[in-house]
């Protein structure tokens, strides 16, 4: 059967049938009779291109949908990623858009090709956008992407529109590049209120499952499973609206970074520049945190979850509707924590929440800022948070 490379040339339009293409080479023609079922992905997408069902998608590399081109793929698609190397990922730069609209009945999977499967297997999705960043007063709205600092993000557009993702899963992402940047299993940079990110399942990731640096794209019904550093991640001035998020790691779960986090927090990027304009101020509405994970794994190593919530670093935040629990065995090291040794969290945070007493939660276990401005009510409950209902089309056992 053939095998189709997307390489670095102007794809043809919304689909092509059967080519091959390699590096700068010609497109060479097919007989159309002859069935392909298997395509090969990577490099630079300039014009538009459709994965279409009934068809066998790998990442092989690097996929970048570039300004200008728009990567739609049909509900039930299945994209398999290379397993074992840092370069294979699939970014969306500035103005390109990627349309992943599937279905409950038909979600789209991106996923690793091992035969074994395991976090890191591949990096992840990327979107970049056009929305503004925090930074300098007077400085541009710009900044280098982590996992490739050729390719930029940010800008001055806050309806900026990267495409859509619903009803999309994304499994066993998070390859590290080296100790200071690694793939995370959704990467929002820069991404503007335009863009629908809505009903999303992240698991298994060996990084962040999903992180926002800046912009404003809101989120949606957005399940993290096993993430082995941070659940959910703000930083570098966002200010979107996220709605019912829930993130677990499961009994048995042994992988862990030195600070992993429910939700973590930064007002700027990494709390480099604590005077930034437009710092990191969102709003969740719906917040489910369960860590049933045991504090130490077979080897004696601890691995408690360091923070329920850590706001941090001049961000603010107002979360409502939040619900934490623990599993046997299983710690927060920190409920709530909104101070930190680059700056605490800014005094306009507010958090209320429903805190699980069952397994030792100490619900009183709660560190406001320095001057106590902010704002946390914390009561002790056994429900609420988020809606887990409609998760049902992850297949995902709650």
């Amino acid at each position: 059967m053939k095998k189709i490379i997307l390489s670095t040339i102007a794809f043809s339009s919304l689909f092509f049938a059967s080519c091959s293409l390699d590096n700068d080479d010609e497109i060479s023609g097919v007989n159309p009779i002859e069935p392909v079922t298997t395509q090969n992905l990577a490099g630079n997408l300039t014009t538009d291109l459709k994965l279409q069902s009934g068809f066998d998608y790998t990442l092989t590399g690097a996929l970048l949908v570039k300004d200008g081109a728009t990567l739609t793929i049909d509900p039930g698609v299945r994209v398999k990623a290379l397993a074992g190397g840092t370069d294979v990922y699939l970014l969306v730069e500035k103005g390109g858009k990627i349309i992943a609209n599937g279905t409950e009945s038909n979600p789209i999977v991106f996923t690793s090709n091992a035969t074994n499967p395991q976090s890191g297997d591949w990096g992840g999705i990327i979107l970049n956008g056009k929305a503004p960043l925090s930074r300098q007063n007077g400085a541009e709205s710009n900044s280098a992407s982590e996992v490739n600092t050729a390719v930029m993000y940010g800008g001055a557009i806050a309806n900026d529109n990267s495409g859509v993702l619903n009803y999309v899963k994304i499994e066993y992402t998070g390859a590290r590049i080296d100790n200071n940047a690694e793939h995370n299993g959704l990467t929002l940079n820069g991404v503007g209120s335009g863009t629908t990110i809505s009903n999303i399942a992240i698991l298994n990731g060996d990084d962040d499952a999903i992180e926002f640096f800046g912009g404003t794209v809101d989120a949606t019904n957005i399940l993290v499973v096993n993430a082995k550093d941070d659940m959910f991640d703000f930083t570098q001035g966002y200010v979107g609206t996220c709605t019912n998020l829930y993130g677990v790691r499961e009994n048995g779960f042994t992988a862990v970074t030195d600070d992993p986090r429910g939700i973590e927090a930064d007002g700027n990027l990494d709390g480099i520049t604590p005077s930034d304009i437009n710092q990191s101020n969102f709003i969740i509405n719906g917040l489910t945190i369960i860590n049933n994970a045991e504090m130490v794994n077979s080897n004696g190593e601890a691995i408690g979850l360091s923070d329920a919530i850590k706001i941090r670093r001049g961000a603010a935040a107002n979360i409502t509707n939040a619900y934490l629990a623990l599993g046997t065995g299983a710690i927060f090291s920190d409920v709530i924590d909104l101070k930190d040794s680059k700056g605490d969290a800014n005094d306009t945070t507010s958090i209320t929440a429903n805190a699980n007493p069952a397994n030792g939660l100490d619900s009183s276990d709660v560190k406001n800022t320095t001057s106590g401005g902010a704002t946390i009510n914390v009561t002790e409950a056994t429900s609420s948070g988020a809606d887990t209902s409609v998760f049902a089309w992850t297949g995902y056992n709650f």
